[in-house]
């Protein structure tokens, strides 16, 4: 019987921790210059980089898919860790060497090696994060037994560790790469490399000292009934190849990445409900695990404006100059970091507040108020830009409130969310549908930097779903209406997806 009533949180959860914050350091922090290093040190227009961006983070949250299911059947969750840390490690410095080798100029053609260098890192990242991502959140589940009310506040510790790693990684690769200088990118590209390598270290050294579950049973070790492990080596250039080729024709051919992801969320969910060892309460709990998840994606397609439009929007049109020191526009994504490490131990309180009086919200109702919290932010952002005279600027603080907003929201949302996930899921299917789980921000993600390149320069239009986008004020409503609309409906079917989660809350 596992003990649902101690307070005290294994040892196995903090190893984790450290594990996740370096790794989400090396990712968020990369990501946090990623497109003011496209359009500011390689020159791409801004829709060349949103499309990029979009796809490298969509593939970024597909990969998990491989990853988990080669963890499941083959190679277990510390193997699959380990080789993921190992290969983003390595991604993040051939960044480094690809900035290393930038044309000086815009009117400097971008050199075959150099471009080479940029889609090889990118593709080292998107491969390797498919190995790493689904198995250490499907581990923290792992270390909890059935019934045991302290897995809703470890995962929500453990997205504190994210926070953490996300905050320190984005401040750091803010003051040393985004300093005006675009050589200086460089140097960011490094600090993740080496973040990449303790994260790996990290679980190397403890996982056979911590990592136990609730039944003093090994977390994460090969499956007894593996195949064998070398049978999926060479899975890997395989993967990554084809994660080159996938980025290469989405940016300069043809959008390819949305209707692919589209399609896997389609097999996967076919595979899924065509196993027959299922049972039809196995089969009513994965189907609210994709219902959930197609919500899911308009909380992340605006949400993750942040490293994108909100990014250019911080740069171009935000007064950043605080007691004389310029804010580098990159920094204004560690406020989602701070709002998160500031706010999670009282979101955490707050849920075991309420739970100890069975008025703790269900899972869903958390997550649609999350959604409504992500509205609220872009309608906060369309105050100022509303009739906004060219070459006025708004304060940075209209930037502030929505990065508050966004941050409370997302703690009602993502940790909620992937507790959900391990409770409903059939065990044989864990890490599949922690994967599952990340592909909806995989889509969400593709669909953000669709959404971005949407952004209105001076003088020009956009368009979406046959409507002209002017000026920021019409840019900010797609969001709006995108994750209000989610919201609203999201409300409604709680109660109805509730009864077919069978007692799971």
């Amino acid at each position: 019987m596992s003990d649902t009533t101690s307070s005290r949180h294994p040892n196995g959860l903090y190893l984790l921790f450290a594990t996740e914050m370096w790794e989400r350091f090396s990712y968020y922090g990369m990501r946090a210059v990623l497109v003011l290093y496209l359009t500011k040190a390689l020159f791409f227009d801004k829709a060349m980089a949103s499309n990029i961006y979009g796809g490298y983070v969509g593939l970024v949250y597909m990969t998990p898919l491989i990853g988990g299911f080669i963890a499941d059947r083959y190679w277990g969750n510390r193997r699959s860790i380990l080789t993921g840390g190992i290969l983003m490690a390595l991604g993040q410095f051939v960044l480094f060497i690809s900035a290393l080798l930038r044309p000086e100029t815009a009117a400097e053609t971008m050199s075959p090696i150099a471009s080479l260098m940029l889609f090889l890192g990118l593709g080292l990242m998107i491969t390797g994060n498919g190995f790493f991502k689904p198995n250490i959140s499907s581990m923290v589940g792992s270390l909890y037994g059935p019934g045991d009310r302290r897995r809703d506040s470890a995962y929500t510790i453990f997205y504190m560790g994210i926070n953490l790693g996300s905050f320190l990684g984005n401040l750091i690769t803010s003051l040393v790469g985004d300093t005006g200088n675009p050589d200086d990118f460089k140097w960011a590209f490094l600090a993740c490399s080496v973040a990449m390598l303790l994260a790996t270290f990290t679980l190397w050294w403890g996982q056979n000292k911590y990592l136990y579950s609730w039944d003093s049973q090994p977390v994460g070790a090969t499956p007894a009934d593996s195949p064998g492990v070398t049978k999926v080596y060479f899975w890997l250039p395989a993967l990554l190849l084809a994660s080159l080729g996938i980025m290469y024709v989405d940016a300069f051919i043809t959008n390819i990445i949305f209707p692919f992801l589209i399609l896997s969320a389609l097999v996967i969910a076919y595979l899924v409900f065509a196993d027959k060892s299922l049972s039809r309460v196995d089969r009513e709990k994965v189907g609210v695990i994709f219902i959930v998840s197609f919500f899911v994606i308009f909380f992340w397609a605006t949400f993750e404006q942040a490293p994108a439009s909100l990014t250019f929007f911080a740069d171009e049109q935000t007064e950043r100059d605080l007691f004389g020191y310029t804010v580098p526009p990159s920094l204004f994504q560690n406020l989602n970091g701070f709002f998160i490490v500031t706010c999670a131990p009282l979101m955490a309180f707050l849920w075991g507040f309420l739970g100890k009086r069975n008025a703790e919200p269900s899972s869903l109702f958390k997550m649609a108020i999350g959604l409504f919290l992500v509205t609220l932010g872009y309608v906060v952002i369309e105050i100022p830009v509303k009739d906004l005279v060219p070459g006025i600027k708004v304060s940075m603080f209209y930037l502030v409130a929505l990065y508050l907003l966004h941050s409370i929201g997302e703690l009602c949302l993502s940790p909620i969310g992937l507790s959900l996930v391990n409770k409903l899921s059939p065990p044989k299917y864990v890490s599949l549908m922690m994967a599952v789980w990340f592909l909806a921000p995989a889509i969400a993600n593709k669909a953000a930097g669709m959404i971005s390149a949407l952004y209105p320069e001076p003088g020009k239009t956009t368009h979406f779903l046959g409507i002209e986008i002017h000026n920021l004020y019409e840019f900010f409503l797609i969001n709006v209406g995108l994750s209000g609309t989610a919201s609203l409906v999201l409300f409604l079917l709680a109660g109805r997806l509730r009864k077919l989660m069978h007692g799971a809350q």
